[in-house]
């Protein structure tokens, strides 16, 4: 059931983009390539088992959760549900 002048199905396809938006995200940080054998971040030798488990890690686990847990996550702001999208 749609409200306002949304269409049928109008928030399920705004739940659908956001969901694909967040997947293509996360494929497009996943690394690529050969992987290194040093860390590109403190040069600490990067173990074989993490190099044949990621394809083309850069950098040690270390360095690894350091950046992940200074990242900031998405604030889950639908921008396509935004009124000023609409506006645009």
């Amino acid at each position: 059931m749609a409200g306002g002048w949304s269409r049928d199905g109008g928030v399920q396809d705004q739940i659908d983009a956001s969901v694909d938006d967040a997947v293509n995200l996360a494929r497009s940080r996943l690394p690529q390539g050969e992987s290194a054998t040093h860390c590109e971040e403190c040069d600490a030798p990067i173990p074989e088992a993490r190099r044949l488990a990621v394809p083309g890690v850069r950098i040690c686990i270390k360095c690894q959760s350091e950046l992940e847990a200074n990242q900031k996550q998405n604030a889950g702001y639908n921008r396509r549900g935004s009124k000023d999208s609409q506006l645009r």
